[in-house]
């Protein structure tokens, strides 16, 4: 990353890497900087964030069985592609 603003989309691309702390200094800076005047990042980090929570609390007894074999048919396609 250079030292210029960071972009929307480039914030979308590191976003995962912000929240598992694995950003350099400056790159925490410039991705903190940009939350701060982007409202739309803000709200997209806030969005992941709430995703992260929540899907932590969902176990697969929770899933329909019809549910369950569609994850797991998207991975495997997923996997192969």
């Amino acid at each position: 990353m250079s030292d210029q603003q960071l972009t929307c989309e480039e914030l979308v691309e590191i976003v995962t890497e912000y929240l598992e702390g694995g950003l350099s200094d400056a790159e925490r800076e410039r991705f903190e900087e940009h939350v701060v005047v982007c409202s739309g990042c803000a709200n997209y980090l806030d969005q992941i964030r709430m995703t992260i929570e929540l899907a932590g609390r969902v176990t697969i007894d929770d899933l329909m069985e019809e549910t369950k074999i569609e994850l797991l048919a998207a991975f495997r396609d997923w996997r192969r592609e």
